[in-house]
């Protein structure tokens, strides 16, 4: 039943003197300080729009370099996270210790994103970011920016209901799910559904090991075959990520960035203390490891999160350095961590709170003990609906916003610095991935 457990080339494996994270941290730096310059000897119009040609140069040359980075690795997402699932389910073998470690996995997962948003509401409720504003800067705001992301109101107010959400989990066509879950044009759950339909497999294989042998070779296959095309794909991060965060640093205005200090300040803060904090102590209480140990491992998939801004591109990196720099073994590492890439986003979880809980401020919407646990509950639960691509959760957070009496066309006051935190919750969820799996591993070890 098992399959080959040798990982293909990693390209630091392949790289000749300089490792992959390190070309990656560079092409960061380059893109970010080229970003900079370029805004500086091309500056923005006197009302904040963007200097013409340097919204050019973001648009059509940094950015399609980044996006054709993107596309190699989404357009093998699909296909990894459904072998990767499938293989996972069908190496564990015993349905017993797949249910074991199912709940596992829920309950890491319930206990980190309830302490991330916990987190994120006492930084909101004791900075008071909203307040930090003039009178005149919050008006200016509301008048400026809150005309909201009309994609992202309108998806939230086609919302699903409850029943209607928890049914689509179960796809009627998987096919068609895949073909629309990274898009999020599915006409079900997406990726969830993807996710089901894996695990189906995964357990059917298990009840039928002596017939289903070629079509454990066939996804064994498969898996190395996503993987060697990622490989592909990451001697292109240097310069793709370079293209992306050009983009962010050159097209961000200034002044929404000292408007909104507080606001991001707050969500930095607050991710950064579940990071380091949080993680920390549950790799060296529950994974009995080094949390210096843990980080020094899991550095490049850090990277990539950050500059990618999806927990989707991120995850075939996740899966090799959980496997190479941790010791996870792989079976663990392929069920926890491909339904983390959607189940787990607690860092978005938190940024979802204290988003809600600032905008609230900024219209002076006075929220109760009553209404904040509700926004900490559905925080909660939209961090495990949200997409895994960059701006997956502002829907989401759409709809906690108006379930409090918070206009949701509020949105639009953080559109201008969400694609940085949106490079900084992701790779709190990522690392949050990668700490679910290295503790579920030291506890199956124990088991």
């Amino acid at each position: 039943m098992t399959s080959s457990q040798t990982p293909p080339p990693s390209a630091t494996d392949r790289s000749r003197g300089v490792s992959a994270h390190t070309q990656i941290l560079l092409g960061m730096a380059t893109g970010g300080v080229a970003g900079l310059l370029a805004r500086k000897l091309l500056p923005a119009t006197p009302d904040g729009t963007a200097n013409t040609t340097l919204e050019f140069m973001a648009r059509n040359i940094a950015e399609p370099l980044g996006q054709i980075f993107l596309r190699l690795i989404f357009m093998v997402v699909v296909p990894l996270v459904f072998a990767a699932l499938a293989l996972g389910v069908a190496q564990i073998g015993d349905l017993r210790r797949l249910g074991r470690l199912g709940l596992r996995t829920l309950g890491f997962t319930v206990l980190l994103s309830s302490l991330s948003v916990v987190i994120g509401l006492g930084l909101v409720n004791s900075l008071r970011p909203g307040m930090r504003l003039t009178t005149q800067k919050r008006e200016d705001l509301k008048r400026r920016y809150a005309t909201g992301d009309i994609k992202a109101v309108s998806q939230a107010k086609q919302a699903k209901t409850a029943k209607d959400t928890l049914l689509d989990i179960i796809p009627r066509n998987p096919l068609q799910e895949m073909v629309g879950a990274i898009d999020g044009s599915s006409p079900g759950g997406g990726m969830l559904a993807v996710m089901f339909f894996a695990l189906a497999v995964g357990v059917a294989i298990t009840t039928r090991p002596d017939e289903t042998r070629a079509l454990v070779a066939t996804l064994d296959g498969v898996y190395h075959v996503a993987m060697a095309v990622i490989g592909f794909a990451m001697r292109l991060a240097p310069i793709g990520i370079a293209g992306l965060v050009f983009s962010v640093t050159a097209l961000l205005g200034v002044e929404i960035l000292s408007t909104l200090a507080y606001y991001m300040g707050t969500v930095i803060l607050g991710l950064c203390l579940h990071m380091f904090g949080v993680y920390s102590a549950c790799i060296a209480v529950f994974a009995r490891m080094s949390p210096r140990t843990f980080f020094a491992g899991i550095w490049e998939a850090i990277l990539t999160a950050f500059s990618t801004s999806s927990s989707s591109a991120s995850l075939p990196t996740a899966l090799r350095v959980a496997e190479k720099g941790l010791g996870i073994r792989r079976d663990i590492a392929s069920f926890v961590l491909t339904v983390g890439s959607t189940a787990n986003q607690n860092g978005t979880a938190l940024y979802e709170g204290i988003t809600v809980l600032f905008l609230a401020q900024v219209f002076g919407v006075e929220l109760t003990i009553a209404q904040q646990l509700q926004v900490v509950l559905m925080s909660i639960l939209a961090g495990i609906g949200t997409a895994g691509v960059p701006g997956g959760s502002l829907p989401l957070v759409v709809i906690v916003m108006q379930s409090v009496g918070v206009p949701g066309e509020g949105i639009g006051i953080i559109l201008g610095v969400d694609r940085l935190l949106d490079m900084c919750r992701t790779t709190v969820n990522v690392a949050g991935d990668i700490t679910i799996a290295a503790c579920v591993d030291r506890a199956e070890k124990n088991a």
